[in-house]
């Protein structure tokens, strides 16, 4: 065993090893490494936000460059403070509705044309599903197969009629398609946060502890 002599690296050791006391239950130990992580996380964010978006966005060009349309910016901005002043804390629904607002009407079309229109065109028309088809009977098959898995979810979320006969049986299958992508979905999820935790026993064995190279 080779203890690192870096004071910062057992800083980032205990404080580890306590969040992983939780796995026995809720202690003392782990709340104060958890309020420390989120006091760390805000005091950074804040210092972040005020030097990359704050001073360069819009004090700079507001109070130097003399940019007047900034104020609005601000005051809206501002507006979001009312939400801890009891008799005026009503002022804060217009920038969460402008916010709202702006960003729907943003996102909207982009996810339409990446969620729809996109996987549309991936399922019935492209050159992928051209080559799946030269490629083979197995190309065939797999594209046969995710065609008809997307007709079938498809229906199984057509409500306007109900689940009998033809629909019944395509939306059951439907249901089918669904399931392996959600546990799909949820097997990235799992191997993503075994490797985290991988990760970290690689920082505490190796170096912290110095057991492993």
């Amino acid at each position: 065993m080779n203890l690192s002599p870096d004071p910062w690296v057992w800083i980032a050791s205990l404080l580890s090893l306590a969040i992983f006391s939780f796995l026995y239950k809720e202690n003392p130990v782990y709340r104060v490494a958890e309020n420390i992580f989120i006091g760390v996380a805000n005091g950074y964010l804040v210092t972040f936000y005020w030097h990359s978006i704050l001073v360069p966005i819009l004090f700079k060009p507001l109070f130097q460059q003399g940019r007047l349309i900034l104020i609005v910016s601000f005051i809206l901005g501002m507006l979001y403070l009312t939400r801890f002043i009891p008799k005026v804390s009503w002022l804060v629904r217009f920038p969460i509705g402008i916010t709202i607002g702006y960003y729907t009407g943003y996102y909207i079309p982009a996810v339409i044309q990446a969620s729809i229109i996109k996987q549309v065109q991936g399922t019935v028309l492209t050159s992928a599903n051209f080559q799946a088809w030269n490629a083979g009977p197995w190309g065939v098959v797999w594209s046969v197969l995710i065609f008809i898995g997307v007709l079938c979810t498809v229906s199984y979320f057509y409500f306007s009629r109900e689940h009998k006969g033809v629909l019944g049986v395509t939306s059951r299958i439907g249901i089918v398609f669904v399931m392996i992508g959600f546990g799909a979905a949820f097997g990235y999820t799992v191997m993503a946060r075994v490797s985290l935790l991988i990760g970290q026993m690689q920082f505490l064995l190796g170096d912290w502890l110095g057991i492993i190279q």
